[in-house]
């Protein structure tokens, strides 16, 4: 028996542990996972935290782990890789040096600029009276980040001065020390996969998720409430053009920079008049885009990753002619704040593929426990029929 472990407990590791345990041979661990997972095959949990470094290599030694894979982006930008590097583990993600793509917009920015990667202009702040002068002389609108880590929500679309200044001020008042204020890029959005070692990639099919939280795309923007692969509208003309100006440059500019990027690489695109544009790089898998990307594939996710590790160039099978649209039940007030220990929706559709992120026991029932309860999926031959 072949032993895995996935890092994480959402819907994206869900759907990881679910794919990597479509093996026979092969037994999956999730540390911490949630209850859901242990009602996959050949999938159990494991009560590690996820920024539990030394336990999680403790048990992945002792286990005989194939390989980790690790799935948010937190243990990431602490430096799980590293620390496994180390103990000489087998692991699949970026290490923190190269996980700043993601935990440091600053320097994804000067990353893409020394790269000639394609990105919006922008301005950084860490003085706040500055920065306000800044947004109030600027034509809106304006895109404001948070620098750091921000699990999906730290950036705001302000239409107007006034709420430039507001979003300048939230940001800043939840503890971002560093702001970026970007041009607003107008087009369609979209999302492409990598997975990568150094310069060596495999993509995967384009997906395009909705942040917003309410119908018509209204509201905050959330973690993600919703996700569709493939978008038909975003051909194979388009994907290659991301791939030979966006993934090449960005992976040859990590590795001659002395950081070669390992595992999964996430870029945010957007498809302007003036041609494509990176809005973000992202170094692990989406949630939701994972749970409508991952089913498409025939190939055995294990294997594609040993082969990368190994310096192969491994070749991936995936499905053709059939959409995946997936759509995430939330808490009644999510984002703003979560309401646990709601009973579930009964789902029996066997057309569907649900994906537990937030839930746990409760006596003898499972119940809602975070922001992102569940995920469900549907495919079709075509996008309306899913």
């Amino acid at each position: 028996m072949e032993n895995w472990l996935v890092v994480g407990s959402g819907g994206r590791e869900y759907a990881l542990a679910q794919t990597l345990a479509k093996v026979p041979n092969r037994q999956v661990y999730v540390a911490p996972g949630n209850v859901k997972m242990n009602q996959l095959p050949r999938v159990e949990t494991v009560a590690i935290e996820e920024m539990a470094f030394p336990e999680l290599a403790e048990f992945a030694s002792q286990h005989d782990v194939q390989c980790t894979v690790v799935g948010p982006e937190q243990p990431l930008s602490a430096g799980i890789v590293d620390y496994f590097e180390k103990k000489n583990l087998p692991i699949f993600g970026p290490n923190k040096q190269a996980a700043q793509l993601e935990s440091s917009k600053t320097f994804a920015k000067q990353m893409m600029q020394k790269s000639g990667v394609p990105t919006a202009s922008y301005r950084e702040f860490t003085d706040l009276t500055v920065a306000l002068s800044y947004v109030h002389c600027q034509e809106p609108p304006l895109v404001i980040k948070a620098d750091g880590l921000a699990a999906g929500k730290g950036v705001i679309i302000a239409n107007s001065s006034q709420e430039a200044m507001a979003a300048v001020e939230k940001l800043t008042s939840t503890g971002s020390k560093k702001l970026l204020v970007e041009d607003y890029l107008q087009g369609e959005e979209f999302s492409l996969f990598a997975m990568v070692n150094g310069t060596t990639f495999v993509t995967m099919p384009i997906a395009q998720d909705h942040k917003r939280l309410a119908d018509g795309d209204m509201g905050p923007n959330t973690g993600g409430m919703g996700a569709y692969s493939p978008v038909p509208h975003i051909d194979d003309r388009l994907k290659q053009e991301a791939v030979d100006q966006i993934i090449k440059p960005i992976l040859q500019g990590m590795a001659d920079a002395d950081m070669p990027f390992n595992g999964f690489l996430y870029a945010g695109l957007i498809n302007t008049a003036s041609g494509i544009k990176v809005i973000e790089f992202n170094v692990r898998m989406g949630d939701p885009e994972t749970q409508v990307v991952l089913p498409q594939l025939k190939s055995d996710l294990g294997e594609l990753i040993l082969q990368l590790k190994q310096g192969k160039q491994p070749e991936a099978e995936w499905q053709k002619g059939e959409f995946y649209l997936g759509t995430v039940v939330a808490s009644r007030d999510y984002p703003r704040s979560v309401m646990n220990g709601r009973s579930l929706p009964v789902i029996t559709d066997p057309d569907v593929e649900i994906s537990y992120a937030g839930v746990e026991q409760q006596g003898d029932q499972i119940v809602s426990h975070g922001g992102r309860v569940l995920m469900v999926t549907a495919k079709a031959a075509t996008l309306k029929a899913a």
